[in-house]
């Protein structure tokens, strides 16, 4: 199961962690992981193109890490946006995907 964690301080997000295997398919054939890739890596790129100062951020096999720094507007909803998309998944694929607030 993916598992994301959404830390915030304040009521505004300050951290995101997301690790774990959807295990809805083998892998390179799993759609719920292709979908939370492709979600968490558009999203740091296009806050990354904005600002690359705004956030950091850690990919790696097991796990990918997101602290924001500079709390702005546009990054904010980028990632609120991104987590809204991540539960829009959970609720069509709650076996594979949890999204923890």
């Amino acid at each position: 199961m993916i598992k994301v964690l959404v830390a915030k301080k304040d009521n505004v997000i300050n951290e995101i962690t997301i690790n774990g295997h959807a295990c809805y398919d083998e892998y390179g054939k799993d759609i719920v992981c292709a979908a939370v890739s492709t979600l968490v890596i558009t999203t740091i790129n296009n806050i990354i193109a904005l600002d690359e100062s705004a956030i950091k951020y850690v990919c790696d096999d097991n796990e990918t890490n997101i602290k924001v720094i500079k709390e702005n507007d546009i990054t904010i909803k980028l990632l609120s946006n991104m987590i809204n998309s991540l539960i829009s998944l959970e609720n069509e694929y709650p076996k594979n995907i949890k999204v923890t607030m």
